[in-house]
């Protein structure tokens, strides 16, 4: 089908312009031939993505708190920082703990379901909300202008030739869908957008059950809602995302009424469409108001509550609603989700009982098949940081997105999405499940610096007894034994020469009494 028969294929005057009813616009986009290159090859499992955006930019300090950080963080920011005996504590580790108001996150975490990335963000900081969304959502330099989207780029990539000869009957399904007034910048490629808004939960359950807003009950009125309706059902994907939804459904008792928490609104229709057996594998959902200069805490009831706390808890609920619900939907091998941020917030608070935008803060991704646990240290707070200064960088946020292209999409050169090489990070099991399928978190094993050159040290604990460490290579094959023996209850360092290995990521496992841990590490 050539770009002209394809815009009059998608049944509206202009297909990328979309069509819009209640005040909200549906954007359409053709779902493409590459999720069966994908389910044959890199995506075995129809693996799916959920992108959570916390739009305004979260306080990362006071979500992930670095407890060993606490004394210098009380001056600093005095006015908003948790109170230690309130902060949630967490499995395996004293040094960190969530915000008060996640309760549902720390047990997913406590669970093996939570991976923290820490002090993700990217260098020469851009302060705008704008400009660093675009950043983020483009995965650009800061002093680059991008005007598509890295996952916009990733399907490009599989089918350059797009849109012709899309859609067609065997690929029914939307590639990507977001539940907001736009398709946003990341899922746009270089002419249009690679998939579908869908506004709101309203706009949502109006397109599948065949309703439109009402029009005045006039012969003009009556004309008006006929043609919203022949509008909304003409559209490419009107009829798969309607048959997924009533065949889809919603299992966990763990989501609050509609309308209480919009974020759980939006995955609580993302966990029905992937029940109804929709092949979509990008889903992007958002929840805003974290741009907190002032009163990001409650003046009366304490730092535990107000603005930011009520954000976290609504954060914290979804998610863990939504996980709830893919287990019991047994989906939940196949689906992974992502928190991020266009930036975080300046160390210190300032004189509104608030924060001012800053720089890197924690990113976290869930599911059953991440890697959990901890990826980097905690901030290093400064005896007396300015009013202006911020977390430093550690972790570039385009290493999260090209470990989600090769760990979870399977893409062998993320590189070529993202534009540039990006360290990859242990966050996910390999989309090869034969290279690494058990993670225990009561191990505890790490290796610095990593990435390495010539030598690496691999830090580790036992409980008293038989501890082997092996490195293996992206197939799963035993190259080196590194540690094989005894070893005492307590921590133990054991020092690794490269030698012969040539530059490339690997993996290495870590068993102690037969539980068994698997990361990755780097050589450049």
């Amino acid at each position: 089908m050539k770009r002209r028969h394809f815009l009059k294929y998608s049944g509206a005057a202009a297909a990328w312009a979309g069509f819009s009813f209640k005040g909200f616009s549906f954007n359409p986009a053709p779902q493409l031939p590459f999720l069966k290159a994908l389910a044959e090859g890199g995506n075995p499992n129809n693996r799916v993505l959920v992108l959570i955006q916390l739009t305004g930019g979260n306080d990362g300090i006071n979500t992930f708190i670095p407890l060993d950080q606490y004394d210098n963080l009380a001056n600093a920011r005095s006015s908003v920082l948790i109170p230690a005996n309130k902060v949630l504590s967490l499995n395996g580790t004293l040094t960190s703990g969530l915000h008060p108001s996640m309760p549902q996150l720390r047990n997913m975490y406590n669970d093996g379901l939570v991976s923290v990335v820490q002090n993700v963000g990217y260098p020469n900081q851009d302060y705008s909300h704008f400009r660093s969304t675009d950043i983020w959502m483009s995965a650009s330099d800061a002093d680059q202008l991008v005007e598509s989207g890295w996952t916009g780029r990733y399907l490009e990539s599989q089918h350059p030739g797009f849109p012709d000869d899309y859609p067609n009957p065997d690929f029914p399904d939307p590639l990507a869908i977001q539940i907001g007034s736009v398709v946003s910048l990341a899922l746009m490629g270089s002419a249009v957008p690679m998939g579908m808004a869908i506004s709101d939960p309203t706009a949502f359950y109006q397109f599948v059950n065949d309703t439109v807003e009402p029009a005045p009950n006039t012969p003009y009125g009556n004309e008006l809602e006929f043609i919203r309706l022949v509008t909304q059902q003409a559209q490419v994907y009107y009829q798969s995302v309607k048959d997924a939804a009533d065949a889809g459904k919603n299992l966990s008792a763990l989501y609050p009424a509609a309308g209480v928490n919009a974020l759980a609104d939006q995955l609580r229709i993302v966990a029905q469409l992937i029940s109804g057996g929709l092949q979509t594998p990008i889903y992007i959902v958002s929840i805003d108001g974290f741009d907190t200069h002032s009163e990001q805490v409650d003046a009366t009831f304490g730092t535990t509550e107000g603005t930011h706390a009520n954000l976290l808890h609504l954060v914290s609920e979804a998610v863990g609603a939504f996980q709830d619900d893919l287990k019991l939907l047994g989906a939940d091998d196949r689906v992974a989700g992502m928190t991020f941020s266009e930036f975080g917030r300046t160390i210190a608070s300032n004189g509104s009982l608030g924060t001012d935008h800053g720089a890197a803060a924690p990113m976290f991704v869930f599911g059953k098949n991440v890697i959990p646990g901890i990826i980097g240290n905690n901030p290093q707070i400064p005896d007396n940081p300015f009013v202006s200064s911020d977390i430093p960088m550690q972790h570039d946020f385009r290493s999260v997105y090209a470990s989600a292209l090769q760990d979870w999409f399977g893409i062998a050169n993320p590189e070529s999405i993202l534009q540039n090489q990006f360290p990859i990070l242990p966050i996910f099991k390999a989309a090869s499940t034969a290279t690494h399928t058990i993670t225990d978190t009561r191990i505890e094993a790490s290796n610095y610096p990593n990435p390495f050159h010539q030598a690496t040290t691999f830090t580790f604990t036992s409980d008293g007894g038989q501890v082997l460490i092996r490195l293996m290579d992206n197939n799963g094959r035993v190259l080196k034994t590194i540690v094989d023996g005894y070893y005492p209850e307590g921590t133990h360092r054991v020092s690794f020469t490269a030698q012969d290995l040539k530059p490339g990521n690997y993996f290495y496992s870590v068993v102690v009494n037969g539980a068994m841990l698997t990361k990755k590490l780097l050589v450049i």
